[in-house]
């Protein structure tokens, strides 16, 4: 599949920074909760800016969603996403990606780096299957935390969250540790890990120090 056109149909902030464009769905498009898809913005100058960005819809669902951080200061394609409006085209790719989901397990995510988890955690409630699996959300501030209400809702008291920048009563203060993933996670079980590249090497390393089996550390750079 090379080069769908689609059309935006709801496009609205879910926080400060991060949009959720909702758009049509090729007949074509098929993908595993966790792949990404390039996306263009179908505008004069902007037709071969692509970048890549995860579906955080199902798979069986009738129309394709992204979760999107975007970045006023960069003026890139997320900052030109902020001008679309309803009806915009938009241009999507091949699918690809590297994180799929392999067994029961703790999901680490540092900011937008959440958006593969998306698809997958809704899959599973989907198929009432989200047993144990957990979720390990860093951020810096709680204005910060993407689908807070829904991932509360879906994972109860797996739903764990640390903040960097912001001291609250509600959730755990500082940065993914060893510490933290040991009090937080079972170590026997499969690690999901996403976010920005320092945050990834980190965690890698911690879950190294933890012995966990590089044969259960499942990642992407987003």
């Amino acid at each position: 599949m090379k080069n769908q056109p689609v059309r935006i149909k709801i496009i609205e902030h879910i926080t400060h920074d991060v949009l959720r464009i909702v758009t049509d769905k090729p007949k074509e498009i098929d993908f595993t909760p966790g792949q990404a898809t390039e996306i263009f913005i179908d505008k004069e100058g902007w037709q071969n800016e692509g970048r890549p960005f995860t579906f955080t819809c199902l798979p069986t669902d009738d129309h394709l969603e992204f979760i999107i951080k975007t970045y006023s200061t960069h003026k890139g394609v997320t900052d030109k996403l902020l001008d679309l409006k309803i009806g915009d085209p938009l241009i999507v790719n091949d699918v690809f990606g590297a994180i799929a989901y392999k067994g029961e397990g703790t999901f680490i995510a540092g900011g937008a780096g959440i958006t593969p988890f998306v698809s997958i955690l809704r899959n599973l409630k989907e198929q009432n299957k989200l047993g144990n699996n957990r979720l390990l959300f860093a951020n810096k501030t709680e204005k910060d935390i993407i689908l807070k209400d829904e991932f509360k809702e879906i994972l109860g008291n797996n739903f764990i969250n640390i903040l960097s920048d912001e001291k609250t009563e509600d959730y755990a203060y500082g940065k993914i540790s060893e510490d933290f993933i040991k009090k937080n996670a079972n170590i026997l079980n499969f690690f999901y890990v996403c976010g920005p590249p320092p945050m990834m090497d980190a965690v890698e390393k911690q879950l190294k120090q933890l012995k966990v089996d590089k044969k259960k550390i499942v990642t992407e750079e987003f």
